[in-house]
């Protein structure tokens, strides 16, 4: 019996896309020390490749960090989806919140990036960061719907609030250890105690 012919391109393409998720993965571990202006040589080395192999994947850095961020934002987007099926609404959105703080704080110089993505409909990555917003705004308005966070933010507002944090830390490292302080008062800021006798200005009286 003949042996089956090979099918010549497979193993080049499967060999290209283990290659590009390994060049990933060491990426986000050298950006987690050196931020998002870490060395694409420091980051070709770690992963055993020469910088050509690497550019050949991402063609500068702009388009390694596009890379991350949509696999970051896609992340975010299925937690969104999880947790409105698993957790009650407030629960829902101060743990989809914490875990995108968490995120914004890994590299430095990513806020910044991430943030410019929100209007900019020329970005690679406005498509993947419009579906995490969208996300965010369901377990948003589920909360909010729930009568435990107030109802005068949107997702944009709560995103910037935490963004914010991230930011501060980022820029002063002596505050690291305040970020889940910092984090805890903005979700104190949009909690809404019910006993409050603003509460029905801002919710309306038909809100159980």
């Amino acid at each position: 019996m003949d042996s089956p012919v090979p099918q010549p391109g497979r193993p080049a393409r499967s060999d290209a896309r283990r290659n590009r998720e390994h060049l990933l993965e060491v990426a986000r571990e050298v950006l987690a020390e050196d931020g998002t202006q870490a060395s694409l040589r420091e980051i070709a080395r770690r992963a055993g490749v020469g910088l050509g192999t690497l550019y050949r994947h991402f063609p500068n850095r702009e388009a390694l960090l596009d890379a991350l961020l949509r696999q970051r934002f896609e992340e975010l987007t299925t937690l969104a989806e999880t947790l409105a099926r698993t957790h009650e609404p407030r629960a829902a959105l101060v743990e989809w919140l914490r875990t995108f703080l968490a995120g914004s704080t890994t590299y430095r110089g990513l806020v910044t990036a991430m943030i410019a993505t929100i209007d900019d409909e020329s970005s690679a990555l406005h498509a993947s960061c419009a579906a995490m917003r969208a996300a965010t705004s369901e377990l948003l308005t589920r909360a909010q719907r729930s009568g435990e966070i107030r109802g005068d933010v949107d997702h944009l507002d709560v995103i910037a609030l935490v963004s914010a944090v991230g930011w501060i830390v980022e820029q002063s490292p002596r505050l690291v250890d305040r970020s889940d302080h910092l984090y805890a008062l903005i979700m104190d800021a949009l909690t809404v105690s019910r006993d409050e006798p603003w509460a029905d200005r801002l919710y309306g009286a038909d809100v159980p």
